[in-house]
């Protein structure tokens, strides 16, 4: 028994169903919605927003098991809080955290984008989880799955390019991009205006407000990340707007982020563990 192949689908952007013969969306314009570069694992990813969020949470999981499991014995397991399951600062190196030391001296900018999903301790990937998880979301919704992760993405990068600049020696950490998302949400609220966009405006900025509070009373928080990737989160909303449909440069630019990380990360998780292996 012969199977036809299935001559509609949900057209990439704006998930209504159409013919796949179709040149163009009548919905939303798109051209050619059948063709394979607007259909496959990675596009249909970015089409449910769930499964994006869910994806980069169980990423940022990964890596933190990675990062104890390379350096077992040097993992702190003591009771304290701030420091219970922490990876060691040479898995942490490795795997690609950031600041001065790996960028000037070990030429790894690429780290600008690992150190985004790295963290230091249990309670650290917890909270920064738990946070993404109740603002990636409400990002999605209002500015499209590709802008959203563009967003997250360069304001980790833009976040920590500050600090860097700033003379921050060794950061990790989903806080900056979590910040930037942050960033976007303020923009939204306070452009959007009305009783929904103040509430989100007044919601998120007591976040905003708590942040900074807890950056002043807590050593060893980087501020600089915060503040630069708060700043840049705003900053890409305006630019990518949120008025719109997402158009192919939106779709782009998140595809291009998607890869970069992904190239990123698999480079150094892979370097990483050979080395390891290497040297026992």
């Amino acid at each position: 028994m012969q199977f036809q192949k299935k001559n509609s689908l949900l057209c990439p952007g704006c998930r209504r169903l159409i013919s796949r013969s179709e040149e163009k969306c009548p919905h939303c314009g798109l051209r050619k919605p059948g063709s394979w570069l607007k259909n496959n694992r990675l596009t249909a990813l970015y089409s449910q927003p769930d499964q994006l969020i869910r994806t980069i949470i169980h990423v940022n999981i990964g890596m933190f098991i990675l990062s104890l499991l390379l350096n077992p014995g040097r993992a702190n397991f003591n009771l304290s809080p701030f420091a219970f399951l922490s990876p060691s600062n040479q898995s942490l190196l490795l795997l690609g955290s950031t600041g001065t030391v790996p960028i000037l001296e070990l030429g790894r900018w690429w780290s600008l984008v690992s150190a985004n999903y790295l963290h230091g301790g249990l309670l650290h990937i917890l909270f920064n989880m738990l946070a993404f998880n109740q603002l990636g979301p409400l990002v999605a919704h209002e500015f499209g799955t590709y802008r959203m992760f563009a967003i997250y993405t360069i304001s980790g990068v833009l976040g920590f390019f500050i600090s860097f600049l700033a003379g921050v020696p060794f950061t990790i950490g989903a806080s900056a991009s979590l910040c930037g998302l942050i960033g976007a949400v303020l923009y939204y609220g306070k452009s959007r205006g009305g009783v929904y966009g103040q509430a989100i405006y007044k919601q998120v900025g007591s976040w905003a407000i708590m942040i900074f509070v807890f950056g002043l009373l807590v050593p060893g928080i980087n501020n600089w990340a915060h503040g630069g990737g708060m700043a840049a989160g705003a900053a890409l909303a305006y630019l990518l707007s949120y008025r719109e449909r997402e158009t192919p440069g939106h779709r782009l630019l998140g595809l291009a982020c998607g890869l970069v990380t992904v190239l990123v990360l698999a480079g150094a998780g892979f370097s990483t563990i050979f080395y390891v292996l290497l040297a026992r």
